[in-house]
Parts: structure tokens; C-alpha cells; sequence
């Protein structure tokens, strides 16, 4: 059975989750009480199965027992981003239809502001002290019963995009199972089959929780058997700290954090040591080529990527043999088979580059948006990211970008993915962001906005020396015809660049 309830009978006192800052934890046993008395609270709230509740929290434990009390009663959640300003996280509650909102003291401001927006009467809880208009959650859940309650069924996550190209929007898995052992899939796959976790694995999550991949190996782990140590927030010193501390033989990252762990002083890297590591996964965006090199002569081989979406309609993996044998590539399908469509949905040849739709079985819904759900399927029920990218002869998916962030220049489709991959490997760039910007002959010209390693050089002669990088390296197509500055892009905690805020000031002007 892949669920904690199994191992807090078979190993009561093992720690399922442990915070790396404080040590504060929670043992299987511990764990299997606390999301017991969650559930009956939960249903004394009149949360019934297929009801809804939304929360706001940071990376704590009662944030895990939580969810760990939907899954096991029955109820849709939904986490919410706390870097969202509270009008976006408001319409995420209405528009979920939670019956019940819980945030922490930590937000008590952002929930007080949430609040007032709320269409409808939501019964409102708070972790810690409570504010004016929450209820106490730790007193209300103390009273409760640490027995099963007597109608458990797997409850589910619906997670909202991040809405880096549009508004946020709430994604509903299809529910096949309602067995309490009825975990992701696709994260069983990646986690246990390909990456080899177990019950004896010790799991290192230094991302939010609120994220669909950080929470689903989370929970992973701990249907495994494993124990998962939770950083409050990322710190590349902090991570190689906590994989030494721990022993960590599996991690979960981001690109944009390879990224941060390259740009350390190498005697910071050389100073830990990670030959506890046996899997270091990584997800939300294809990584520079270069730098995945690199973390690959670091680390050794142990590098496994996957490539899918909070949808969970798909999912590839490679791991490192494979993507050093096909480099750049985010690797093969696990479920079903991948296939590349041109604009009239006619299936391309391996090497032409098109939209990228899985065909695995899994469905989905997008909440309250008839229209978005039928445009993210074919007639024969293949569905779409809204990626782009092309297929080798061996099946060997290769991503190019966002379609929206498809750049037209006299008729010309680039894809900057290619030239932000190679603009974060200069020595003097921490983060670089490439899109389209108006041009009046062309239709869009390539802009890149770059956040430098040290802003005093940031101007003309480092625009200049970047601008000629990339024509050393890509086709002067490709490369930037201008470079703007910025002490710091906008990037979800997730990693996952926020184009859209930046690229919308600029069509602005226009």
C-alpha cells in the first residue's frame, strides 16, 4: 500500500516530515492522527466529499497534515501562491468554490485583504492567533477525534497555473481511483520506478508546497515510506548544507536553482558533501545544456528530468545516460505516446518543430473554462501544455518554448528558448528573459531583459558584449537586437519566468 496510514503502523516512530531550519517534526504516527483529526474537522466544517477548500501557508508541517486530511476524506484542495496579490488569490477562492478558506498568522494581513473579496460566505480559519473574522484552527482541530472518520476516499489536489501567460486557471484531474493508495501516477513513476525511492530514501523538498510537483513528490515520498525534510524557502549554500546533514539520497529542483548552485564560489560547491545523492529530479522548464553538463560533472549521472504538467495528461523522462546521448532533450513518454502537431492539427515528421500533445489516457478539466478545456484537446482526445517542440527518430522530446512566447520577425517563427539557454551561461549574467517587442517592418524584433551578476556593469558596453555573445553562438536571427537591464526578473518560487509581466510593458508602449 503507497500511503502513510501503512507505515505508521509498520514504523510508528519514523519521521515522515522534518523542517530543516527548526527540526520541528512529525513522526508516521504523529502524521496519521494529526490528518485524522484534520478530517473530522473537516466534515464538523460541513466539508464533505467533492466539497472544496482553498489555504494559503508557508512550507510548515500543518500545511502536510492538511493535505494529507483531504486526501483521505474526500475533498478537492487547493493551494494557494502567497507571492499573489490578494486580488488574484481571492478570485482563486471563488472560483474553486471553497467552502473553506485557512491561512497562518504569517498572512494574516493578505487573508484580512482576501476576505473582504470573498463572494460568498466562507468560513474563514487561521493557524497560530487568529484575526478578526477566523476561526482558530489548532482549536478547533485539537477537539477532534484521532480515529479514521468513518467515509474516507482519496480526496485530490486542483492546483492553478501560475499564470505566466494569462490569468490563473483551476486544473481537475480526472479521478479514476478513490482508493486512499491512489497517489500521482506520474510522480510514482518518475519518483519510485525510474528515480528509486523507497521506505529507506530520504527526500529533500526545497520549493513551495503550494506547487504542483514540489507537493505531489512530497506526497510521494511519503506513501513511500520515506522521510522528507522541508526547507522554508530556497538557498542554494542551504540545499548543499541540508543534502550533507541529512544524508539526502533524492532531491527535487528547478533549473533556475542548477543554475544558482553553478554560479557559487567553487569553493562553496567543493565544501559539501552530496555523495549521499542517488536521484536529483528536475522539472518546470528544459535546462540550459551547458549548465546540465556541468551538474552532471558535479553530481555524476544521477540527473533524472521529466517533463509534465500540473494537468497531469503526460509525462517524459530521461535520465542522465539518455540525455547525454540526446542533450537537450526532456526525454521520452512514460504513459501513451507523444506526438507534434502543425497549426491545421496534422501530425509533423520527427525534426519539425510543432505543438506538442500527449495521447496517455489521462484527462483533464479546466475549471470553470469550457472553452479553454475543448481548445487543449484534438478531436481524438490528444492534449496540449500550450508547449512547442520537436521529436527525434528515436522519440526523444525536445522543447523549444511557450506558444505564446513564439517570436514572428518578417514572417520568421523564433523560439527563445534557445538564446535565454545561452545567455545564462555568461559568466556576467545571473538571469535573462527573451521575447518579441514590436518592430514597425518586421511585426517583433528579439528583446532580452538580463538581471547581471553585478548590476554596477549593467549598460551599453555589456550590452554590446552580450549581444555579440549570442551572435558568436546563434544565427543573428536569434540574437537579441537590444538588451535592457533589471536587478531582479520576475520568477515564480517555483523557478517558472513570468515573461508575460515583462513583455506586456513593452507591447504597452506601443
Amino acid at each position: 500500500m503507497i500511503h502513510p496510514s501503512f507505515h505508521a503502523e509498520r514504523t510508528p516512530r519514523k519521521i515522515a516530515y522534518q523542517m530543516a531550519e527548526t527540526g520541528e517534526a512529525l513522526t508516521f504516527s504523529e502524521l496519521e492522527a494529526q490528518s485524522n483529526q484534520v478530517a473530522h474537522a473537516l466534515r464538523k466544517l460541513n466539508v464533505n466529499v467533492g466539497d472544496h477548500i482553498a489555504f494559503l501557508l508557508e512550507n510548515r508541517l500543518d500545511m502536510m497534515v492538511l493535505i494529507w486530511a483531504a486526501q483521505r476524506s474526500g475533498v478537492i484542495f487547493t493551494p494557494i501562491s502567497r507571492y499573489l496579490k490578494f486580488e488574484e488569490a481571492a478570485f482563486i477562492v471563488n472560483d474553486c468554490g471553497a467552502k473553506a478558506f485557512i491561512t497562518s498568522q504569517s498572512y494574516g494581513d493578505l487573508g484580512q485583504q482576501m476576505r473582504g473579496e470573498f463572494d460568498s460566505d466562507i468560513t474563514c480559519l487561521m493557524m497560530d492567533q487568529a484575526q478578526d473574522g477566523f476561526e482558530n484552527w489548532h482549536d478547533l482541530v485539537s477537539e477532534m477525534s484521532t480515529t479514521p472518520i468513518s467515509d474516507q476516499r482519496a480526496g485530490m489536489a486542483m492546483l492553478y497555473s501560475s499564470g505566466t501567460t494569462g490569468r490563473p486557471k483551476g486544473i481537475l484531474r480526472e479521478q479514476k481511483n478513490t482508493n486512499l493508495d491512489s497517489l500521482s501516477p506520474v510522480l510514482i513513476a518518475v519518483c519510485r520506478d525510474l528515480g528509486g525511492m523507497s521506505d529507506k530514501s530520504v527526500y529533500l523538498s526545497p520549493a513551495p508546497l503550494y506547487h504542483s510537483a514540489p507537493l505531489a513528490a512530497a506526497t510521494v515520498a511519503a506513501g513511500l515510506g520515506a522521510t522528507t525534510i522541508i526547507m522554508a524557502k530556497f538557498d542554494e549554500e542551504q540545499l548543499l548544507r541540508e543534502i550533507e546533514k541529512h544524508a539526502i539520497s533524492h532531491v527535487q529542483v528547478v533549473p533556475t536553482m542548477f543554475v544558482r548552485l553553478m554560479k557559487l564560489p567553487n569553493e562553496v560547491r567543493t565544501r559539501y558533501d552530496v555523495g549521499s545523492l542517488e536521484a536529483a529530479l528536475h522539472v518546470a522548464a528544459p535546462c540550459p545544456v551547458q549548465i546540465k553538463h556541468q551538474m552532471i560533472e558535479w553530481w555524476g549521472p544521477i540527473l533524472l528530468e521529466y517533463y509534465a504538467g500540473s494537468e497531469g495528461n503526460g509525462v517524459t523522462a530521461a535520465k542522465s545516460d539518455e540525455w547525454l546521448e540526446n542533450p537537450g532533450t526532456v526525454g521520452r513518454s512514460l504513459y501513451g505516446s507523444v506526438h507534434i502537431l502543425d497549426d491545421g492539427g496534422n501530425e509533423l515528421p520527427p525534426g519539425q518543430i510543432g505543438d506538442v500533445y500527449f495521447n496517455s489516457g489521462f484527462g483533464f478539466v479546466y475549471h470553470n473554462d469550457e472553452a479553454k478545456t475543448h481548445s487543449a484537446f484534438t478531436k481524438d482526445g490528444w492534449s496540449t501544455l500550450g508547449d512547442i517542440g520537436w521529436l527525434n527518430e528515436d522519440g526523444y522530446l525536445f522543447l523549444t518554448d511557450r506558444r505564446a512566447y513564439t517570436i514572428i520577425s518578417g514572417g520568421v517563427n523564433i523560439y527563445p528558448q534557445e538564446t535565454e539557454d545561452l545567455l545564462v551561461t555568461h559568466p556576467k549574467v545571473t538571469d535573462v528573459a527573451v521575447f518579441g517587442v514590436p518592430n514597425e517592418e518586421l511585426g517583433e524584433e528579439v528583446k532580452a531583459v538580463v538581471q547581471p551578476v553585478n548590476f554596477e556593469i549593467a549598460g551599453a558596453k555589456l550590452e554590446q558584449e552580450l549581444i555579440a555573445f549570442c551572435k558568436e553562438n546563434l544565427s543573428a536571427l536569434k540574437s537579441p537586437k537590444s538588451i535592457d537591464f533589471q536587478l531582479e526578473l520576475p520568477r515564480t518560487p517555483t523557478g517558472k519566468l513570468m515573461k508575460r509581466h515583462l513583455k506586456d510593458a513593452y507591447w504597452a508602449k506601443t
